[in-house]
């Protein structure tokens, strides 16, 4: 592992991660499918991968923030916490389809509750970059 890559499991390997399936996301969604495309790297491949980095994504932020920020950042990791729950509800819910449409993927994209939680990811991981 090179020494700027993020150690898997932590905070900035899990944003990575749903970074690239929400990227992934956006694409899909253009693309007008009403069927799914099987195998690694397709939608369910990288909505699965996004569902495991969120989970325990709140533990991972709190052991993130240093001990200077800490008590600025536990309300916002609780925030976190509850736009996970939510975001994480639509995404399986979406997993557990037989066929992932582009048009799900478009509305999956546009909830609030996605949308929260990737406001509140890029506002921790780039509290930390800094």
């Amino acid at each position: 592992m090179a020494k700027d890559e993020p150690t898997p499991g932590s905070f900035a390997a899990r944003v990575d991660a749903i970074e690239s399936a929400y990227e992934f996301m956006l694409a899909y969604a253009a693309q007008g499918r009403t069927d799914e495309p099987a195998g690694p790297g397709h939608i369910r491949d990288m909505l699965t991968r996004a569902a495991a980095a969120l989970d325990g994504i709140a533990g991972a932020a709190k052991a993130a923030c240093p001990a200077a920020i800490a008590s600025a950042a536990g309300p916002l990791v609780d925030v976190l916490a509850d736009d996970t729950k939510k975001a994480l509800a639509a995404m399986r819910f979406t997993l557990a389809q037989r066929a992932i449409t582009s048009q799900m993927v478009d509305n999956l994209n546009a909830s609030i509750h996605l949308r929260a939680l990737l406001t509140d990811l890029f506002i921790i991981d780039e509290s930390l970059k800094g």
